[in-house]
């Protein structure tokens, strides 16, 4: 993800794996604390595995809203579970929650 003054532009680009995966949610999530900071929203969703856990946390370092999909609506609780872990959630909801939560955060940032 690369800024160009108020746009935001994401790129797709073929480059290695990150921690065993490719595409990777880490990367994307890291782009996005850097070109959108305090601006950006991070969501992880039910999945196995880290992948997203520190990007999550870069997100919330960088004053982005960061949310989590909880146990009890997940499939596999993997993913939002190591992200809670390291630190970068700063809400964990259900899925039905989410959508209004989300709402909230970017009507806030308005």
């Amino acid at each position: 993800m690369q800024r160009e003054g108020q746009q935001l532009y994401l790129n797709l680009k073929d480059g290695p794996m990150v921690s065993r995966h490719k595409p990777s949610v880490d990367v994307l999530f890291r782009s996005a604390a850097q070109a959108a900071g305090e601006r950006a929203v991070g969501v992880i969703l039910t999945g196995m595995g880290d992948d997203g856990a520190q990007g999550m946390l870069e997100l919330k370092k960088a004053g982005a809203m960061t949310f989590a999909q909880d146990e009890e609506s997940c499939l596999v609780f993997g993913m939002p579970k190591e992200a809670v872990a390291k630190g970068g959630v700063r809400a964990v909801c259900s899925l039905s929650a989410l959508p209004s939560q989300i709402t909230k955060a970017l009507m806030d940032h308005e």
